[in-house]
């Protein structure tokens, strides 16, 4: 193959790529972003970084100003008079005038519907304009008499307003080209997004952003192209000396200002030349965005705003820095960003919540075919064969992945039957064969797991050393006559509960000491024998030799004939499934586990138990059965991890492996373990994930949707959309009371951390570590609130 053939392939190669790869909308240049003006005030608003609640804080003539609600905000954008944001979820449109007050913002909500989702929010000087999620088709508000939508079937990737007119890029029919629409002049039926849209003709676009009236963005090859008016030089594009060489834009009345991708500079054109670059010659920029007459971006050093030009305070010759705080350089989305790679730092900016997707494009530079007019672009041999490598590999790994879903759909490894068993509640045993009885899989779809990892923190835990033995010598030997005597024969009246493998008794010892006893079942299948003698010998095994605040602990054992007995200490409080969803706890302040201060504590509890099984047991355990029946809570209402009959060593904690059979609960079971049988320590975390779900919502892991009946439904399914949605407030377990100001933020960041913990894949998933740090966040919060339990009766620390 000559050079001439190898470019022609690269070039379509790519262009095929970039225009049928999907965009985020939080990456398209013409949409909202993170940072937004209103021109006629001079206010500058930007979403804050580091903090759970996205919420939008504002400069404007010496004064900060916070809009209200100060609630979670996905993109923002202004207009003349005022600005809009898109709430988290999508589901809501907010505006803010701007005029009214210097010190605060009169609010109206522009939409509000949870079933028809809006993004790429785009404000004109005075109307409002967004796309349908995932279908495209535009909605304008605030929109004066003779402005002409454009036609039905019209689906945009992304639009952008100015003054009187929107434009958008096409996803379909063909995609990439620009449809604008807007007011018309009805007596001399003419517009100004006609004649821009008759200027771009069949030119593909990948970004659009509008000024007052002209329209910039870069073209499908990488070049930054300009139309509309040109009284002052606005779409007089300086000489490019390569594809892709700049990325975000603003635009004004008359001036066009671009970031350079190579060093974050910004270059600018038109505007009378009265917007001198030289004062920020030295800063490097994210974002940007203008005014009629001046322009504000946010640095790359510290994520700090400033603005400059001839509109800011008639001050053309210097810039101005905002006493704001650090605003995000790009909008957090729940996204693996698999197309350009995730930002760095973004995981800390979007406060765990969201990743911050490098903006597009992002694709490798290739020569132009022989009738595109662009300047050369030198690129070694090995770059260009690095290339085809890329193009036949990524050809090869396509269709591989075919044939691998054809093979498993075929032979129906990837459909399996599972058997399900009877606990206190479904537990869920399969050998490797799928035989049985089908179950639903109750998972939502992966999210990318974003849980912010905190700084380096000195764990001093107890550490063992101590391999498992059967029968430690620490442990006591009772006789089976003991526990009889212990438990009044095993009376009904003594008995609290059930665990993986038996029945669990109160019982008393002749020294006084107050214990929980646990009895195997005394059936002579082989099978239950089998089981119990696992699960015996695993809880034997693991708690000899564990010893830690936030595990129950194992006082003794007792072997007699078919007889296989636990002894614990006895946790007064029980369990905390009973204090969620016992009948008797249904009034409002009936259990002491009824204050979110409360509630975060016992969660806390429970995952240092877990992070002491996963980073400091050697080696290290996975628990397999974390549910809220297993989470004990003693007589200082302490939380501890309990029963581990279905617990296994991990030789290996950062490869995953495939134990004999899948073990669990239906509702906390890890879905991908139970399907692909792939246990990680991940499979813990979703588990603990479900039941920061019961806490916080007071229903069960699965649960009838109708007091009445219904059809059965899972937590996750129930709570994460709305989560999502940023509706947690509305699936809150009403016997809590409604939480307070640092609650709020509490209960927020436990909610946005159990999403993240129930994500469909485990690599999604935060580790063990990750959950501890933003719990004990969450709880340091509640303990500035008021709360109804005093910390002197809260223990929060472990040994």
């Amino acid at each position: 193959m000559n050079n001439k053939s190898l470019s022609s392939v690269l070039f379509f190669t790519f262009t095929f790529l970039f225009l049928f790869s999907p965009i985020p909308f939080s990456n398209a240049l013409g949409s909202g972003t993170t940072l937004a003006v209103v021109d006629t005030t001079a206010t500058v608003c930007g979403i804050v970084s580091s903090q759970p609640s996205r919420r939008i804080v504002c400069y404007r003539n010496g004064n900060i100003i916070s809009a209200v609600p100060e609630v979670s905000f996905t993109s923002i954008s202004g207009g003349k008079n005022y600005f809009c944001g898109i709430r988290s979820g999508n589901y809501s449109i907010i505006c803010w005038n701007t005029v009214s007050s210097n010190t605060t913002f009169e609010k109206r909500r522009l939409y509000y519907n949870d079933t028809v989702l809006y993004e790429n929010l785009a404000v004109g000087d005075s109307h409002v304009c967004a796309t349908v999620v995932g279908v495209g088709t535009v909605s304008c508000w605030r929109i004066n008499k003779g402005f002409v939508f454009p036609s039905g079937y019209d689906q945009f990737s992304s639009i952008t307003s100015g003054f009187g007119f929107s434009c958008g890029i096409l996803k379909n029919n063909p995609s990439g080209l620009v449809r604008c629409f807007g007011n018309v002049n009805l007596n001399l039926n003419e517009s100004i997004a006609k004649n821009i849209e008759n200027e771009f003709l069949n030119i593909s676009m990948v970004s659009l952003v509008a000024g007052e009236s002209h329209v910039c963005g870069l073209n499908s090859i990488g070049f930054l192209v300009c139309k509309g008016s040109n009284n002052f030089g606005q779409i007089d594009v300086p000489n490019q000396e390569k594809a892709f060489e700049y990325s975000d834009l603003a635009l004004g009345s008359d001036h066009s200002c671009a970031i350079r991708r190579s060093n974050g500079s910004v270059v600018c054109w038109g505007g009378k030349g009265l917007f001198n670059v030289d004062v920020t010659k030295s800063v490097s920029f994210e974002v940007i965005v203008s005014g009629s007459n001046f322009v504000c971006g946010l640095t790359t050093n510290n994520f700090s705003v400033i603005c400059w030009g001839p509109g800011w305070f008639n001050n053309k010759d210097s810039i101005f820095e905002l006493p704001l705080p650090p605003i995000l350089p790009g909008v957090c989305v729940q996204s693996s960003c698999s197309e350009c790679g995730i930002y760095p730092q973004s995981q800390y900016l979007c406060s765990g919540f969201g990743n911050i997707c490098k903006p597009q494009p992002c694709w490798p530079q290739v020569p132009p075919p022989e009738n595109q007019r662009w300047l050369p672009v030198s690129r070694s041999k090995t770059l260009t064969k690095g290339l085809l490598a890329f193009a036949i590999v990524g050809s090869l790994g396509a269709f591989a992945g075919i044939c691998t879903l054809v093979y498993c759909l075929w032979n129906g490894v990837c459909l399996g039957k599972k058997k399900v068993h009877n606990s206190v509640q479904p537990t869920i045993t399969r050998g490797g064969s799928f035989n049985g009885v089908g179950v639903s899989n109750y998972s939502p779809p992966s999210r990318s797991s974003t849980i912010r990892r905190q700084g380096s923190r000195i764990m001093r835990r107890q550490r063992s050393g101590t391999s498992s033995t059967k029968h430690h010598d620490r442990l006591d030997e009772f006789t089976l006559a003991e526990l009889v005597a212990a438990t009044n024969n095993f009376s009904l009246e003594n008995k609290v509960g059930a665990g993986s493998y038996g029945v669990v008794y109160k019982g008393k010892l002749a020294d006084g000491r107050e214990v929980a006893v646990k009895r195997g079942e005394t059936g002579t299948k082989m099978k239950v024998f089998q089981e119990k003698e696992s699960a015996f010998e695993s809880e034997l095994a693991f708690l000899s030799r564990l010893h830690h605040k936030h595990l129950v602990r194992l006082v003794g054992f007792c072997e007699e004939k078919d007889e296989k007995l636990l002894v614990y200490e006895f946790m007064k409080n029980g369990a905390l499934y009973d204090h969620l969803h016992d009948k008797n706890n249904v009034e409002k302040n009936s259990s002491v586990l009824n204050s979110w201060k409360m509630r975060i504590k016992i969660a806390l509890d429970a995952s240092r138990g877990i992070e002491y099984l996963h980073n400091y047991a050697v080696p290290s355990i996975i628990h397999r059965d974390i549910k809220s029946s297993n989470i004990l809570i003693d007589a200082n209402w302490t939380a501890r991890v309990s029963d581990f009959g279905l617990s296994m060593m991990s030789p290996d904690s950062e490869h995953d492996y495939k134990p004999t059979k899948a073990a669990g609960t239906v509702g906390y079971i890890d879905p991908q373990y139970y399907g692909l049988n792939v246990l990680t320590a991940k499979s813990d975390v979703y588990g603990l994930g479900v039941v920061l779900l019961e806490l916080l919502t007071g229903k069960r892991a699965i649960f009838k949707n109708d007091e009445n009946g219904g059809t059965p439904m899972s937590i996750v399914n129930f709570a994460v959309p709305m989560i999502i949605s940023g509706e947690l407030v509305k699936i809150l377990d009403q016997r809590v009371e409604k939480p307070d100001l640092n609650e709020t933020e509490a209960v927020e960041l436990v909610a946005y951390t159990a999403m993240h913990c129930v994500n469909l894949e485990g690599k999604d998933r935060p580790t063990i570590a990750d959950i501890v740090a933003n719990l004990e966040r969450a709880f340091s919060l509640c303990d500035s609130s008021h709360g109804s339990i005093s910390s002197a009766t809260i223990s929060t620390g472990s040994e």
